[in-house]
């Protein structure tokens, strides 16, 4: 169970939105392809499409970009959250042994020939970069975390900050 959120910090924040230039291509394929199906039906009926298309596609973009990134500092310890909608993925830094900011080669390594099938995954195709957070915790078979984040040395740094001194 999650502590209270009443008394948590938040140190570091980062939403994954999608990128600008999806907005306009979006809209414009979501236009065209309602003039597409609306083409030649008479009155009200050729308008239905882009009532449907269009608010269809805005909303499926900003579901695309729904996911934050935070990391909390509470009065008794400190923790990375990962919230989706009204999911949420928390990790107390006590459990960290290690965090390592990955370039687009250092992605692919982890997703590819090195990556662990236990891992907890949460990317973001359109970035690049990431984070992987190495877990020390005996009772969970997760040996680490693998997140997008378009910052990687700036949320690695401030993981590595609140660490604790056995982990540092």
């Amino acid at each position: 169970m999650a502590p209270a959120r009443t008394t948590a910090t938040p140190r570091l924040t980062e939403r994954l939105t999608v990128p600008w230039w999806w907005w306009p291509l979006g809209l414009a394929f979501a236009t065209l392809a309602a003039g597409e199906i609306g083409l030649g039906a008479p009155g009200p009926r050729g308008w239905v499409p882009f009532a449907l298309l269009l608010p269809l596609t805005a909303g499926l973009l900003l579901w695309f970009s729904r996911l934050r990134l935070r990391m909390t500092e509470a009065e008794s310890r400190p923790e990375f959250e990962i919230t989706f909608g009204n999911d949420r993925a928390h990790l107390p830094l006590s459990a960290v042994r290690e965090v390592v900011a990955l370039d687009a080669a250092g992605r692919a390594q982890l997703l590819g020939p090195q990556a662990d099938p236990n891992a907890f995954v949460v990317l973001r195709p359109w970035i690049g970069t990431a984070v992987q957070i190495v877990l020390d915790d005996p009772a969970d078979p997760t040996p680490y975390w693998l997140v997008s984040t378009r910052h990687p040395v700036r949320l690695a740094e401030a993981l590595r900050e609140r660490l604790p001194a056995q982990a540092a």
